[in-house]
């Protein structure tokens, strides 16, 4: 079984990295090789991909003096320091993770970009092998492998799935609590979601039980349940700093609309008062992107939405400013609800002084 999956071939899930046997070779090279092992073993090292531990071999009766005498003669290979490959030949992705896995000895688990490859939350296969082992254990370094030491070791463990990883929820915040920036801890997030190996609710719940984690209460908040639709950092930005500080109307994040043949997205659109927002991370955008924005913008203008447009620069450190630019416009379509957030604050001043400092915003 691996990642809650029987069949009769772990691993099938994966290619044959380029010079491995098919998975018709291993089976026909593991059969060979069963025949040699104590009937105690051979389930163990079928299930394993051929590898076994001097641990394993111990405890069905086979002498550390055997297991050196087949690597003399070839027929098995040494992959780490009691570990061994129980065929001749490369090994394949998943017996290589095996071998670095009882390498670590026990409560020993693959986790970070390697359970994050095993889940299908990453498309490649990661260049160093992550494992995590109890807090309390110490292992040798071994070149190539990352070694992680963790309180909650045995909690993070999902137990159906082989090799031994992390649960998807632990490998997804640790990977977020990794991440140089709060938008690539968000994007591990959303990959998760989008290829839906877990429900974000769910994450949300694994996230208040490691409350000590880098970027917990920014991911907490775009993991509420009031922010559903908030696709990037600097939508939950504007969510936070412009839209609920200020009072203004909840907008529909992601509103879909037709623009001739075809289905676009607002960021936010503020449907009754007919203001679309629309938000611009990247400080520049291809040629070809910018013209798909501008084609957005005037297919609203035509059915009568106002868009503005907003970056990284306004949104963060002017947010008063562009409240107040957007409390104008919904003000003349009828909405009174917007508040200063302090006594400082642009919203509800005169328009020439809220206006004060350079301003990116463009309105369409």
């Amino acid at each position: 079984m691996i990642n809650g999956k029987s069949g009769p071939q772990a691993g099938s899930d994966f290619p044959p990295r380029p010079g491995a046997p098919d998975l018709s070779v291993r089976r026909f090279t593991l059969g060979a090789m069963a025949e040699q092992l104590p009937d105690l073993l051979r389930d163990v090292v079928a299930r394993q991909c051929g590898v076994v531990s001097n641990g394993q071999l111990a405890a069905a009766g086979v002498s550390r003096y055997t297991a050196r005498s087949k690597v003399i003669h070839e027929r098995w290979q040494r992959l780490h320091p009691g570990v061994y490959a129980t065929f001749s030949g490369r090994p394949d992705r998943l017996a290589v993770l095996w071998a670095a896995v009882l390498s670590a000895g026990p409560g020993a688990m693959l986790s970070y970009e390697t359970a994050a490859e095993l889940a299908k939350l990453t498309d490649k296969p990661s260049r160093l092998i992550h494992i995590t082992i109890p807090a309390e254990r110490r292992v040798t370094k071994t070149p190539g492998i990352v070694i992680h030491r963790s309180d909650r070791a045995s909690r993070a463990r999902d137990p159906r799935a082989l090799p031994p990883q992390t649960r998807i929820e632990e490998t997804v915040l640790d990977l977020a609590a990794a991440a140089r920036s709060l938008d690539d801890a968000w994007g591990w997030v959303m990959r998760a979601s989008q290829r839906r190996l877990i429900a974000p609710a769910y994450l949300a719940c694994a996230l208040a039980l490691r409350p000590r984690i880098t970027w917990h209460a920014e991911l907490a908040e775009l993991l509420s349940p009031g922010s559903d639709g908030l696709h990037s950092v600097l939508e939950l930005r504007y969510h936070r700093d412009v839209e609920k500080r200020h009072h203004l109307p909840a907008g529909t994040r992601q509103a879909q609309a037709r623009s001739g043949d075809r289905v676009i997205y607002r960021d936010t659109l503020y449907e009754p008062y007919q203001t679309a927002i629309e938000l611009d991370g990247d400080a520049f955008h291809p040629a070809d992107t910018r013209w798909r924005d501008v084609q957005r913008d005037n297919a609203a203008a035509a059915d009568g939405v106002t868009t503005l447009r907003y970056g990284w620069l306004d949104v963060t450190a002017r947010p008063c400013q562009v409240a107040a630019e957007v409390a104008r416009v919904l003000a003349r379509r009828g909405y009174t609800g917007a508040r200063p957030c302090s006594p400082a604050c642009a919203v509800g001043q005169p328009a020439g002084q809220a206006a004060r400092g350079p301003r990116t915003a463009r309105r369409v």
